[in-house]
């Protein structure tokens, strides 16, 4: 079953199953239309020639730069090549691949300002398995993760390279394989494909993700730990825990509890790996927060 994106209900496992598992994806029809009507909002008013920051003016110490109408699609070009400054070995094809997911759940909120074809191509390359090759280094979050995100953009310039089918190509090439055509970026349609955070987000995502399978991988190696050295479950007790106030310790405790149900008679007295774990736990929790967030 294809996967719905409408902007507001992205979470952790999801990301994962079309990072990682090629699961497909389409945009609902609430998103596409919130993406046409603020097209046409930022359209009506480059017509009315009001300025709009890195729209039709340039951007930092060029924001009162006014660009005429034939510089202002050059402009979104030039801006990519300018941010497409990635340096060391080519990121996880899975880190792209959520990073790409991620910046359409932002766009699918209608509130980015590209053409609906921008999202419907990254949407198209998710689905037919082109990914960009995005370097490892050159993003400092600032912003958003300019220099990857350019990278991922050059393709739909039909420049850089990318992955078809596991295999490295031209970037005009991948997506002439795959049927996919090649979009151009007009006004806007640049800076909302690379002004923000996805790609650190998305990563962060995918091993928060294999945090989650690693603690409970170690709740069930404590467990038989307990068990093979006759431990005392007493300090496992989940009142001791709620009194305590910590919301990793009572988690940790109870899974415990639940692992050892048929332990035999406990002789021994042990806490230590509950209060170990009830740190790891809710840092995890917190930061499952914020990239759900």
């Amino acid at each position: 079953m294809s996967i719905k994106i409408t902007g507001y209900d992205l979470n952790i496992e999801t990301l994962v199953d079309v990072a990682r598992h090629g699961k497909k994806v389409f945009l609902s029809e609430d998103s596409i239309s919130k993406i046409e009507k603020c097209r046409k909002l930022v359209e009506d008013k480059i017509d009315a020639g009001e300025i709009m920051y890195g729209i039709n003016t340039g951007i930092g110490e060029f924001s009162e730069t006014i660009l005429n109408p034939d510089q202002i699609k050059d402009f979104q070009k030039y801006l990519i090549y300018n941010h497409s400054a990635g340096i060391g070995d080519p990121a996880p094809i899975e880190h792209i691949r959520a990073a790409m997911f991620s910046r359409i759940n932002v766009h699918a909120k209608g509130m980015s300002g590209c053409r609906l074809v921008i999202t419907e191509t990254l949407v198209e390359m998710l689905n037919k398995g082109v990914t960009p090759q995005v370097c490892t280094k050159g993003s400092v979050g600032a912003c958003g993760d300019l220099a990857p995100m350019s990278q991922i953009a050059l393709v739909l310039l039909g420049e850089g390279k990318a992955y078809y089918n596991d295999e490295l190509f031209d970037a005009k090439d991948a997506m002439s394989k795959a049927g996919i055509a090649i979009p151009g970026l007009e006004a806007r349609d640049g800076l909302a494909v690379i002004n923000g955070s996805n790609l650190l987000t998305s990563m962060s995502a995918l091993f928060i993700y294999d945090t989650i399978k690693w603690v409970k991988q170690a709740e069930i190696a404590a467990a038989m730990s307990y068990d093979a050295l006759l431990a005392n479950p007493g300090p496992l007790n989940h009142l001791i825990h709620e009194v305590r106030g910590f919301s990793g310790a009572v988690k940790s405790s109870c899974a415990l509890r639940k692992n050892l149900e048929n332990q035999s008679k406990a002789l021994r007295y042990s806490s230590a790996i509950n209060n170990k774990k009830q740190g790891g736990l809710d840092s995890l929790k917190l930061s499952r927060k914020q990239v759900r967030n």
